[in-house]
């Protein structure tokens, strides 16, 4: 069977730890930062680990060889 490709928009927007967790970048911080809050914009800055159930999601059907091999 053919490798699986990964998605192009996956690989650009998560990470995958050593240990297997999946970051992202802060939801909400695309556009219309004039009606935000300073405190939001802040808060807002950097990666998050996205959640377990999320993580699982895309790192099986969108990045299928970022699996943490056991």
């Amino acid at each position: 069977m053919p490798k699986m490709k990964t998605k192009s928009g996956a690989k650009k927007r998560f990470k995958i730890t050593k240990s297997g967790k999946v970051l992202a970048g802060q939801a909400g911080k695309r556009h219309g930062m004039i009606k935000r809050s300073n405190d939001q914009i802040r808060r807002l800055r950097g990666t998050v680990v996205m959640a377990d159930c999320d993580a699982k999601v895309v790192k099986k059907k969108f990045m299928p060889y970022g699996k943490k091999k056991k």
